[in-house]
């Protein structure tokens, strides 16, 4: 199953990747391509959170659904608003991804 989520995971964010770059083509399906993307990474990280007891971890992974509603609320400004500002929202959302992308494994290892 965790190999599955992975995987949806990459696809996920492989979409969100094109539908970013391609937006500045100001290609029309460009946003959609995005929200599917964020959408399905944020579906695959939701499902792969594991149970645990540690305060850190729980936060952690708490911060990291809260990244991945970024990366959907990007797909939204890039549909609504005809500005920069989901350029704003793109980098909240990898600032708070890449963080935890590093912190949730340093915080597991302490614990086994």
């Amino acid at each position: 199953m965790k190999k599955e989520l992975n995987i949806l995971f990459m696809v996920g964010m492989t979409f969100a990747l094109v539908g970013a770059a391609v937006y500045i083509t100001r290609w029309e399906y460009a946003p959609y391509m995005f929200i599917i993307g964020s959408v399905t990474a944020a579906i695959a990280q939701i499902f792969s959170q594991p149970h645990v007891e540690d305060i850190t971890l729980k936060r952690l992974y708490r911060q990291q659904m809260f990244g991945a509603l970024f990366l959907v609320l990007t797909g939204i400004l890039m549909l609504y608003s005809h500005g920069n500002e989901w350029i704003v929202c793109l980098l909240i959302a990898a600032i708070i991804q890449l963080y935890t992308a590093f912190r949730i494994p340093q915080e597991e290892k302490k614990h086994q």
